[in-house]
């Protein structure tokens, strides 16, 4: 079985310069075409199709990158060092942006679950939940034990995004706040057992 490509650090460079260029050319009010993006972003038109296959693709994926900016934005407002509090304070900013952008944010999932992951082109997806999560728990890092801390990060990752979301529309059909209740207990379980250090127990 082939591995993913792993991408280069200029691979991943012109991928969010594609990304920040659609959204300052959205956040005017209009829908930009892919060449518009291409020369906001200072690459050419066949570049911008190689990471992105079409327009579409690229202004959801834009929906994304702005949740994840905000999420962000929120958290660097936080100035408590307690990470139950910050991740709280970043996964209520991502669960709102995630419902808002519910249309976009499906479109962006299936064209990933749709995607060859033996493909050589660049990955369908980046990992933006990890730097957040990591940037949530800066301030405790100290606190946690590098097995439960590496445990606590993966765990995490499933809780915060768009997944969740679906699983709770689709899978098990509970509404908005329902949904919201259960991120959060998931988060003050999993901080307080990885605190405790009960993945270095298992």
């Amino acid at each position: 079985m082939k591995k993913a490509k792993v991408p280069s650090n200029q691979e991943l460079r012109t991928r969010k310069d594609l990304l920040a260029a659609a959204s300052r050319l959205m956040k005017q009010g209009r829908v930009p075409t892919m060449d518009e993006v291409a020369k906001e972003a200072l690459v050419s038109r066949p570049t911008a199709y190689r990471y992105f296959h079409s327009i579409d693709a690229l202004l959801n994926e834009a929906a994304v990158d702005e949740a994840v900016l905000i999420s962000t934005q929120a958290l660097d407002a936080n100035t408590s060092t307690d990470p139950e509090e910050r991740l709280l304070a970043a996964e209520a900013a991502m669960h709102r942006s995630c419902y808002e952008n519910e249309a976009q944010l499906r479109v962006m999932l299936a064209s990933s679950v749709n995607r060859d992951p033996s493909s050589k082109d660049v990955p369908a997806r980046q990992n933006r939940r990890l730097p957040l999560i990591e940037a949530a728990l800066a301030p405790a890092r100290s606190r946690f034990k590098m097995a439960d801390y590496q445990r606590l990060c993966a765990a995490l990752c499933l809780v915060l995004g768009t997944e969740s979301m679906i699983v709770f529309r689709d899978v098990l059909g509970v509404d908005e706040p329902t949904a919201r209740e259960v991120k959060n207990w998931t988060i003050r379980t999993l901080v307080r057992g990885a605190l405790a250090g009960t993945a270095s127990e298992t």
